[in-house]
């Protein structure tokens, strides 16, 4: 224990007086900036009015009402879809002629409309306010057009909505697509830079001029990174979304309790990482190429159940799958941590896991693995001298 007590007390101790972690902190002020808006609003959208009737200004005024989208007329479809290539519209929407003519025989209307799908989360936006828009014209003209046609308010109502809906939340993930993507974003800068100071940790114990220190001073020396990162989950998943104005429903404990397997996966998973690599350079390489794959396999930006096989047993390797899944969880839908007692359960897993795979690819390659089958095999086969 005294080893163990050591070790742990150097490292926590060297964190404390270089305090580069916090450049961890900073990286995440700058990067979440673009999350102070909550949501996006006034999308510059592109209308040709072709029809100039009373449908296509209905329609004109409910898409410039709407809270997502900045109405911009244009003249002619050419300019405003150069416009679109230039980055400078979201959409484009043409209200083709003769529009109210076609609603008022009966005849089927299409408003043509072209979207810049590079940005899925614009473009998800204006097409909800698009369809919207679409639905209050055509209700408004057939209610006019029942009316007209002497059906009574009430004998309206049943006719355009026969059955009276109401839509319960059953639960709320926040305000907005970043609420969502936010706790992904968390676990991944925890993982990122929680390999860096385990692997570089791990590196510095193996060159020693002394050689590799005990187990005991080594698991002391790993340990003395847990009370950095668990501090630093504290700002990651609880300071900072609450200076952002983010809904936030699992008390600190909870979360201490999650991110703390997490943070023993990660310290397994970069044993293993040195074990493989034992060079300081080609660990930053493979960690800084790894970093955006792992972050859009982990479910935060693609669901898990819509990847392949392959791809999904690769992301259910990795401890930011789950420790995701488990935060966002407790942290945004309001389950319970019984409820993901088992994402706690496969990180633990996990880590142990990549423990031990570390410390056998480190036998293998120190030869102390084969000298310690050696010495079993002389045990049971000894030979006898002539």
């Amino acid at each position: 224990m005294k080893g163990y007590f050591r070790g742990f007390m150097m490292i926590t101790t060297r964190m404390l007086e270089k305090p580069l972690w916090l450049m961890l902190v900073f990286s995440l002020c700058v990067m979440s900036l673009v999350y102070l808006n909550h949501s996006v609003w006034d999308l510059p959208v592109g209308v040709i009015d072709q029809d100039h009737s009373s449908a296509s200004r209905m329609v004109i005024r409910s898409l410039d009402s709407s809270s997502k989208i900045a109405v911009k007329n244009y003249e002619s479809v050419d300019s405003a879809k150069k416009d679109l290539a230039a980055r400078k519209l979201f959409a484009v929407v043409i209200i083709p002629p003769n529009m109210e003519k076609r609603i008022l025989q009966g005849k089927t209307v299409t408003i043509p409309a072209f979207g810049d799908a590079t940005n899925r989360l614009a473009n998800g936006q204006i097409e909800q306010d698009i369809v919207s828009a679409y639905r209050t014209m055509t209700l408004a003209y057939n209610t006019e057009i029942l009316m007209n046609n002497g059906f009574s308010p009430l004998q309206i109502s049943m006719i355009l909505s026969p059955i009276k809906g109401q839509s319960v939340e059953l639960f709320n993930p926040g305000i907005s697509y970043a609420a969502i993507t936010f706790p992904g974003l968390m676990v991944m800068l925890l993982q990122h830079s929680l390999l860096i100071a385990g692997t570089r940790t791990s590196i510095v114990l193996h060159t020693l001029p002394t050689g590799k220190p005990p187990l005991p001073v080594y698991l002391g020396c790993l340990s003395g990174l847990i009370p950095i990162w668990l501090f630093l989950s504290i700002v990651l998943f609880v300071v900072w979304p609450m200076l952002l104005g983010y809904r936030q429903t699992a008390p600190i404990p909870d979360l201490l309790l999650l991110t703390f397997p997490f943070i023993l996966a990660v310290l397994g998973l970069a044993k293993l990482i040195t074990e493989c690599l034992r060079n300081v350079e080609l660990i930053y390489l493979t960690l800084a190429l790894v970093t955006t794959p792992v972050f859009y396999i982990s479910g935060t930006i693609w669901p898990l159940q819509s990847m392949p096989t392959w791809v999904w047993f690769i992301s259910h390797l990795l401890p930011s799958t789950w420790a995701t899944k488990a935060i966002a969880g407790i942290d945004q839908m309001g389950q319970s941590i019984t409820e993901v007692g088992f994402d706690v359960v496969m990180m633990l897993v996990l880590g142990l896991c990549y423990a031990s795979l570390g410390w056998l690819v480190g036998a293998l390659r120190d030869g102390h693995l084969r000298k310690f089958i050696y010495r079993r095999h002389i045990k049971k086969h000894p030979v006898s001298e002539k």
